[in-house]
């Protein structure tokens, strides 16, 4: 159960209009914009942000991998909220759910191409504590994309790195679509929602 209440409907006032483009985009707002709703201006912050990061122009890798890099991003920072959440958002970009548990381990997996394991790589060792990402690794992401596509990696990385914490520290609860996609497709791979289930019971088994 989140640590600091999250705020209801009825109590956000003007703040609907920052919830409406994640409800068109999730069907649901998520829980760590309601307790984030509490200071209003970082509700605000965040949704300028993530509406930067996520915006999509002609020069943007797809939206799939941006999703999937945000999964290893928080694989790497251990969020089990947030590896719900990107996990069920990379299904609704119309990846498979086998390929969505493969992130787990995607060098050893066919399903990703060489510029997907690029980017996965690289996300998984720059949201590492401390930060692992390389000249290397720099060098290996620019055989498969521009300087503004790497900009658009970071800037999911980074966003990423902000809601890991988040999440993590105020164990924010898990809504039922992320938690329902996290039971069927990555609890074999060792998914736990942990603090961030309601029922204790669900948590445990």
């Amino acid at each position: 159960m989140s640590r600091v209440r999250e705020l209801g409907d009825g109590e956000v006032g003007n703040l609907a209009e920052f919830f409406a483009p994640v409800l068109e985009r999730l069907g649901f707002v998520p829980n760590s914009q309601r307790v984030m709703a509490h200071k209003p201006e970082l509700l605000e912050a965040f949704a300028a942000l993530a509406k930067a990061v996520n915006n999509e122009t002609e020069q943007s890798i797809p939206a799939s991998l941006k999703y999937m890099i945000a999964n290893a991003s928080s694989l790497a920072a251990g969020c089990m909220y947030c590896i719900a959440h990107t996990g069920s958002g990379t299904s609704r970009t119309g990846v498979e759910d086998e390929k969505i548990a493969a992130i787990w381990e995607f060098e050893s997996s066919e399903l990703f191409s060489e510029a997907e394991k690029s980017a996965l790589r690289f996300a998984q060792a720059a949201a590492s504590v401390p930060n692992m990402a390389s000249d290397a690794d720099f060098a290996d992401l620019r055989r498969h994309f521009t300087d503004y596509q790497i900009v658009e990696i970071v800037g999911v990385i980074s966003l990423f790195g902000f809601l890991n914490r988040w999440n993590d520290t105020m164990a924010t609860t898990l809504e039922d679509e992320p938690t329902e996609f996290a039971e069927r497709t990555i609890r074999a791979k060792g998914w736990d929602g942990g603090k961030h289930v309601d029922d204790p019971r669900q948590a445990a088994e």
